[in-house]
Formats: structure tokens, sequence, C-alpha cells
């Protein structure tokens, strides 16, 4: 059974359909990426999961039940607009939003050494938020979310604000989260970190759900047929009317794209008859080149 459920949800703001009938299966233990463009209702699902708003019809179950009041505990939120109380110091900041989420004020505290440990933030603990950098209060903000180990963790733009060496970090950090057995819903836009986290996929747009599945399925159904390939020495691919096209050539490399019904067995065969072949690597789309031409072709 799926951790999480969302059937067949409809939202509603003044006469504007946010969600229309949508549904979603988050299995345990997955990073599942929910995606679509600006104003397509990822937020009004993310609320909506969150316990902040409720579906006009519809319903979201966590683990197989209805969510509850009681459920707000079992999750972690890190919103893509951070919000921290500016001139509480950093410890008391921490710990009293972990205290929000049921944790004792001891556990809380030891706890909260770990992670700033963890994220070189040790000498700042007695600091006031306000004192710090945009990306170390990223990082205070991410451990308030983590800190009480919810089974259910919903990320919004987590890179957001982060430089590469932080955001590999904080990248590591999730993954661990997900092998320690949390369920981790994963709002972006930056494709790259989709592909380099996720697992599945959902693509909401204009308020319904238009892609969904794994996202190496999903990689191999939008394929071109596009290969690179490289032989010896210095003579031109040719291109063969019966097989293959050349999108481009640099030196005895070459882009093809296999003619409608061409084996890649035959065309590996032509190849090695009249070069010495030696590279031949299919090239699959990016997550952004599968969600640009998905979001163009349905608003076309």
């Amino acid at each position: 059974m799926p951790f999480i459920q969302v059937k067949d949800v409809v939202k509603q703001y003044d006469g504007h359909k946010a969600l229309d009938c949508v549904s979603m299966d988050v299995p345990q233990g997955c990073i599942y990426g929910l995606l679509g463009p600006n104003g397509a209702g990822k937020s009004s699902l993310i609320r909506i999961i969150n316990m902040i708003s409720e579906p006009d019809s519809g319903e979201v179950l966590l683990d197989g039940q209805k969510m509850t009041t009681n459920d707000i505990t079992k999750i972690g939120y890190l919103p893509e607009e951070r919000g921290l109380y500016k001139k509480m110091k950093v410890c008391e900041e921490i710990v009293y939003l972990a205290r929000l989420k049921g944790m004792s004020k001891r556990d809380a505290y030891e706890e909260m050494d770990k992670w700033l440990a963890r994220f070189d933030l040790t000498e700042w603990r007695n600091r006031k938020v306000e004192t710090l950098s945009k990306g170390m209060q990223q990082k205070v903000q991410f451990i308030a979310t983590v800190i009480h180990r919810p089974q259910l963790l919903i990320f919004d733009e987590p890179f957001s604000g982060f430089d590469p060496v932080n955001a590999e970090q904080l990248k590591q950090e999730i993954l661990a989260l997900r092998d320690q057995g949390a369920t981790i819903l994963f709002s972006t836009h930056n494709m790259e970190s989709v592909e380099s986290v996720c697992e599945r996929i959902t693509l909401i747009n204009h308020a319904k759900v238009v892609l969904e599945g794994k996202v190496t399925e999903i990689k191999q159904s939008h394929k071109k047929h596009l290969y690179n390939v490289a032989v010896e020495g210095d003579r031109p691919i040719d291109a063969n009317d019966e097989l293959f096209a050349i999108n481009s050539t640099r030196g005895a490399s070459a882009q093809i794209r296999l003619k409608e019904g061409t084996s890649v067995h035959d065309t590996i065969a032509w190849l090695n008859t009249n070069y010495t072949l030696t590279a031949f690597n299919e090239i699959l789309p990016s997550m952004n080149e599968i969600f640009i031409e998905t979001v163009k072709k349905l608003n076309a």
C-alpha cells in the first residue's frame, strides 16, 4: 500500500480550480518529485497534504488511513518561502519548533547538537538567526524540519539559495533520510535535482495530472532514438538512408537518429562493416526536456 494516497482531490479558490481530480500514490521510503509550471497547483496540493488547507472533495490517506490533526507530528515541511523568527537564537529556534512537533526538551537539544555539528553550525548555536548568512539560515530551517524524524518530509525547492557545495551536502542528507525510512515529497523547478534524487514523479499542469511514473521509465518512453557514435580514424561517418540520419558530426564522431523500425543491431552491424566502431551510446532525453515538451504540447 502507498504511504501517501491522494484520491480525486479537487480544490477551488473564488471560482478558480487549483486542483481538478488529482490522484497520486507515493510509495513508502521513496523520494517522489512533484513537478509543474508556476500556477499548476503544486502548492495547493502541498498545503492539503500538510493539512494547512482542506480539499473541496477527495481525500488524502497517510499509511492507509485518512489524515487527522494527530498526523501533523509525522510530517516535516520545508516551505519555499522560508520563515524563521529572526530575533531568536539558533538553539532556541530549533528547540522551540521541535517541541511543537512533540519532542521533549532534552531530546530536542540532543538532536539539535548533532545536526548543528553536521552542518558546521555549532559555534553559531547562541547567535541570533538574523546574524547568520542566508545559507546558514537555510540550514537551520532544514534542521528544524527534520529534527523530530518525521515519517513524511515535504521539501519545496530545498536547494534554493545554496551554493553547489552546500547543495550537494543537503542532497546527501536527503538521500540518507530516505535510506533511514522517510518518505519524501520533493517539489522543485530544478530538473537536474529531479534526475539525481527522485525515483518517481507526478507532473501537474493546469490543475490536472498529465504525467506520472518512474523517472527511468518516463525517460525511456520519451526517447528519440538518438545515439552518439564514434569510429576509428579521421573519416567522417556517412549517412545511411535505410538505417539512420546524421544530426551532427565532429571528426569521426556523430549524433545519429535511427529511422522508424530500424534495429540497433542492424545499425551496429552496418557500422562495423564499414568502420571500426569505438562507441555507440544511446541519448535519453533529460527530465528538463521532457518537462518542457509535455507542457508545451498541452498548452499548444
